[in-house]
């Protein structure tokens, strides 16, 4: 075979690097983002941010003078003898977009991004000097349990048994290992007696909070009941029978079995029940002291003039300029040195940065004007929506809807929603239209709120009742619906 060689002409897409990173920060979230930007700020000395919380700080200059000007505040001018001004603090939206390509010089408006253009605000004297606030120390079951014991047990020996149960506890409070398996793990020359591990855990038993050292839902909920007030006797007696007997027959809500094994009437088994519901069957989570995750919105709906409009939220939203004093350097030196990537770079960021928020708000609007009767009159008035929908409306690809979507969240005035919230299977309707499946899970949710405790509707009476309503909702449908808004089934929603 004879070798040759052909030129041929094709075309083909590539993703550019800044592709790549316009991607990567579409689907990032509010967290990651600002993750990722503090790295780059530390890893690129030519990208500054105008919101830095240092700004106010007191900063040593070149010639070790003090200063108390912000950083974001440029005192030279670009270029000595060239007549242009200083880059401002903060820039206009609105303003022409980063320059891409061979411009590096350019470090006017382009090079500065905010999305609006209030001053800053001073900071108020006082909040200088002010000191911080420390938060207070939170308590753990552990150290709770082991002031009590300070002051309770003087004897060295029983103290460091009780002790040792309390290190054998679990985040609930109870005592999971079998007390055997903790006596036979204690060292023989001790000489300890299991009757001796019996008292101390008695004793820790007796400590606040109430049922902590149970060893299993029965033991911590007798104990409780043991320790109320003002609960008569034959209540008490009943309902430490129910716990300790037939715990499991009063969790499934077998009433009518209770009541028969008991010999009690309807009105007994309810000050019994009442009795059991006020106890606490994990002890030890309130000292869990498990910190709340907070989701902070990315756009805000507020009704205007009659419409639903959507705006970004500012505190989220990073400013961003090129550092006028390197930009000023490199325009000296006409481009030429290691530092005139590192502008691109910026420059890159500056640009994707205000075109991933842009494409959040047109995603976020679209969204919007599709589920407005959402936001009239509720989840009820949820309609069927899909990616495509989105994405032909606003001529982007499906994936990208699907990065914008994705951990980036919307305030309402019914609360926070993660922008998948509002992307819903449809169901078919009888009259040959559709309904979403999120309006069915309202609708489901409002019929159970509305049942009668004790007659509570089954999946398939819930399914007959949607039926009239005019929508086909197969039994199993209602029930996987049903599981998704944790409600739990007809038997255990049974009241007396």
């Amino acid at each position: 075979m004879k070798q040759t060689l052909q030129l041929r002409v094709s075309q083909h897409l590539a993703l550019t690097p800044q592709l790549q990173q316009s991607i990567r920060l579409l689907q990032l979230s509010t967290l990651e983002l600002h993750q990722e930007l503090e790295q780059m700020l530390s890893d690129n000395p030519l990208l500054e941010r105008l919101d830095d919380p240092l700004d106010h700080s007191i900063r040593l200059l070149s010639d070790g003078a003090i200063s108390q000007a912000p950083l974001s505040a440029p005192t030279d001018s670009v270029g000595e003898g060239s007549g242009e001004a200083s880059t401002p603090a903060e820039a206009s939206a609105e303003g022409a977009p980063a320059g891409e390509g061979g411009d590096e010089g350019n470090t006017g408006n382009d090079a500065d991004w905010s999305f609006d253009d209030v001053s800053r605000l001073s900071k108020a004297p006082e909040d200088d000097n002010g000191r911080p606030q420390l938060e207070a120390h939170e308590c753990t079951l552990r150290e709770h349990l082991l002031e009590q014991l300070s002051v309770t047990v003087n004897n060295r020996r029983d103290r460091a048994l009780v002790e040792l149960l309390i290190e054998a506890l679990d985040d609930n409070g109870y005592l999971e290992e079998p007390l055997e398996d903790i006596h036979g793990r204690l060292p023989e020359e001790l000489d300890i007696e299991f009757d001796e591990l019996m008292v101390a855990l008695k004793l820790l038993q007796s400590f606040d909070p109430a049922g902590i050292g149970a060893r299993n839902a029965s033991e911590c909920l007798a104990i409780q009941i043991r320790r109320m007030e003002k609960v008569a006797f034959v209540t008490r007696r009943m309902a430490l029978t129910l716990v300790e007997n037939h715990l499991e027959l009063f969790a499934q809500r077998e009433f009518n079995k209770l009541k028969k094994i008991l010999d009690c009437d309807d009105e007994d088994l309810r000050e019994a029940q009442a009795v059991i519901r006020s106890c606490n069957p994990h002890p030890g989570a309130a000292y869990a002291g498990d910190a709340s995750d907070y989701v902070v919105p990315d756009v805000i709906v507020k009704r205007a003039k009659g419409e639903w409009q959507v705006s970004l939220n500012r505190e989220v939203m990073p400013k961003l300029r090129v550092n006028a004093m390197y930009a000023s350097i490199l325009k000296q030196s006409k481009g030429e040195g290691s530092l005139t990537a590192q502008l691109q770079e910026a420059k890159w960021l500056i640009k994707n940065m205000r075109q991933r928020f842009d494409t959040i708000l047109r995603v976020s609007q679209a969204i919007v004007d599709r589920q407005r009767n959402f936001f009239t009159h509720g989840e009820v008035a949820m309609k069927p929506l899909v990616l495509r929908e989105i994405a032909d409306t606003l001529g982007l690809h499906e994936s990208t809807i699907s990065r914008v979507t994705t951990q980036k969240y919307m305030l309402t005035p019914h609360g926070m929603f993660e922008l998948k919230f509002f992307f819903g299977s449809h169901v078919a309707t009888e009259t040959g239209g559709e309904a979403s499946s999120t309006a069915i899970r309202a609708l489901i949710k409002q019929l159970i709120g509305a049942e009668d405790p004790k007659n509570p509707f089954s999946d398939s009476k819930i399914t007959d009742m949607l039926s009239e309503q005019g929508m086909v909702v197969a039994r199993r449908t209602v029930a996987k619906y049903r599981e998704a808004l944790k409600i739990p089934p007809v038997n255990l929603r049974k009241s007396l």
